[in-house]
């Protein structure tokens, strides 16, 4: 298993670099995401926003079926080269923004880690949208997104510094932040966030970095499509989001009213 997942791009930066922290932040990161899942265990399982599939492969045992989806069709394939074989596993592509939403509330165990930083504030809503439409009615959401604000966000920056001074990983093409901007983040405060845009195979594109994202509005639009049932915040959960650099949410779907208990529409007023 360990030579599968070191040939992904993903797994190969951060769950396998040189760089001791890297692996040590990364590695609880996925360490506590298989706990979670693991609730579920048997089940059915579906990872938005897979990327190399890392975490598909390091849970596939523990489900019935387990699914990746991504947006990109190219890292699918490599996906479906490398893991397709693995019982249980598939990959396919996420549903694009026109697309209907297949009512499909059947994954026992949903994840979506480290994805919607990424995202423009239209398609991020859009996509917990769909993790609502695809999780299961007694089934779990599970959620990580880094912290980047606040106190760690320096140490989080010097890490960088030093990841990309040494040629790591994609590191040496971090952001950079004025004075002004990293005062302002560190207090709490907002900074302006810069989709980066292009063209690529499959057409335009723009999605944020990590520079200026704020956790606590994911938090705000989770809580108000889910139930949050648990939050953590790692590599070092006792220290809450001040020193940490992931933070987790652990979701249900809201119980829908009874019948019974449901008002009933008046006729004759």
């Amino acid at each position: 298993m360990d030579d599968l997942l070191k040939s992904g791009d993903y797994a190969r930066k951060q769950l396998y670099c040189p760089s001791g922290l890297v692996r040590w932040s990364h590695g609880s990161r996925f360490e506590l995401a298989r706990a979670l899942a693991a609730a579920r265990a048997g089940g059915r399982l579906l990872d938005y926003g897979c990327g190399d599939g890392t975490f598909v492969a390091m849970v596939h045992a523990g489900f019935r079926e387990a699914v990746g989806l991504d947006v990109d069709p190219n890292q699918l394939a490599q996906c479906a080269a490398r893991l397709g074989h693995l019982p249980g596993v598939r990959f396919a592509l996420t549903p694009a923004p026109r697309d209907p939403l297949p009512a499909t509330r059947e994954w026992d165990v949903v994840t979506c880690m480290e994805v919607l930083e990424h995202c423009l504030e239209d398609e991020r809503r859009r996509v917990i949208d769909a993790l609502a439409r695809f999780v299961a009615p007694s089934g779990l959401v599970i959620v990580s997104v880094p912290i980047e604000i606040g106190p760690s966000l320096a140490g989080k920056h010097v890490a960088r510094m030093i990841a990309g001074a040494r040629g790591l990983g994609d590191y040496r093409h971090r952001e950079r932040y004025s004075p002004i901007e990293m005062l302002r983040s560190i207090a709490g405060l907002p900074i302006a966030r810069v989709p980066v845009e292009g063209r690529g195979p499959d057409g335009p594109y723009r999605y944020y970095g990590h520079k200026g994202f704020d956790y606590r509005d994911v938090a705000r639009e989770l809580a108000a499509r889910f139930t949050i049932a648990q939050r953590f915040y790692t590599p070092m959960r006792l220290l809450g989001p001040i020193l940490n650099s992931q933070a987790w949410f652990v979701c249900s779907s809201r119980a829908r009213p009874s019948a019974a208990s449901e008002p009933r529409e008046r006729s004759g007023e």
